[in-house]
């Protein structure tokens, strides 16, 4: 008889590639989740991974059957969910992927969201705008927060928050040449410390560098927000960083910061979820929080200091 369990341990299985890792996120022995594998492939009578003395893969049925088990579980947790709500609080656990940039501004709309429902958790990991992506299509994520307009999404449905705006940060005590604002050739000039190109910030900024015929002048990439901002803080390089990012620049001596033109092609954030309906609770639960605030307010920057 299939069962539920068996499904996520397939689910655990295709995310963590390997049998123990996965037996232990089930909360299992390694041979019971081998042996709720092997019920799945008696089931459906096909082979749904290759081993050899450890995990392989996935077979192409394998491949099938996964999509088909993760669409099984979310619908399940979905029906789980509505059910116990129209009895008592919401309840259950709300993943979300944010883009590194927007991660600082989650706070408010988290915050917000474990005050209005006590009995619900959340879950927020920081990747790439492509990740999120990747997690709204295997339902590893419910939600994300990220790029709306710059790069295409599939499957999802949006809800806007707020316009990139970006800003040049220096070290303390320099005095930038540029003290009201400082257009994208003159930026290019300055010692650059910026986030990865895998990152799609990155990709953006390369863009309007393109845009106007510049190489910028950077060194140094990271793929960490945290060493990005400790580099300009403490080792007198400089970045470009957008507003969401400057509430992180608080305590020690004040930054330089200078606005960079405000574009009518500025980047859009939001939120985003599977196009499937119904939502899930929880989701649905986030993405009405969303509409009770402004967030093009929150956003905006501290007094600037130069």
């Amino acid at each position: 008889m299939l069962q539920m369990r068996y499904l996520t341990y397939l689910d655990a299985l295709a995310r963590e590639r390997h049998f123990a890792r996965a037996a232990n996120v089930c909360h299992v022995t390694q041979p019971t989740l081998s042996a709720g594998i092997k019920q799945l492939e008696d089931t459906f009578g096909v082979l749904i991974v290759e081993r050899g003395q450890s995990y392989q893969q996935l077979t192409a049925e394998g491949e099938q059957v996964l999509a088909w088990a993760r669409r099984m579980l979310a619908d399940y947790d979905s029906l789980v969910q509505s059910l116990h709500d129209s009895r008592t609080q919401l309840e259950g656990q709300l993943r979300l992927g944010v883009i590194p940039t927007a991660l600082p501004i989650v706070r408010c709309l988290s915050t917000q969201f474990v005050e209005h429902y006590p009995h619900a958790s959340l879950s927020i990991q920081s990747c790439t705008s492509d990740a999120i992506q990747q997690g709204i299509d295997d339902f590893g994520f419910d939600a994300g927060i990220t790029y709306l307009d710059n790069e295409p999404l599939n499957r999802v449905r949006r809800y806007p928050l707020y316009r990139e705006r970006y800003f040049l940060v220096g070290p303390p005590a320099v005095k930038l040449t540029h003290t009201d604002s400082i257009d994208w050739q003159a930026a290019a000039s300055y010692r650059l410390c910026l986030l990865t190109q895998d990152m799609q910030n990155r990709r953006i900024l390369d863009a309007r560098f393109d845009e106007v015929g510049v190489k910028p002048a950077h060194r140094m990439e990271t793929d960490s927000l945290t060493t990005l901002l400790s580099h300009v803080r403490y080792g007198g390089w400089y970045s470009i960083l957008p507003g969401a990012s400057l509430s992180l620049l608080t305590g020690g001596s004040p930054l330089s910061i200078v606005p960079l033109p405000t574009l009518i092609t500025d980047p859009l954030i939001g939120l985003i979820a599977s196009a499937r309906d119904p939502l899930p609770p929880v989701t649905h639960a986030l993405f009405s929080l969303a509409g009770e605030r402004d967030w093009q307010q929150e956003i905006e920057p501290p007094t600037l200091t130069t």
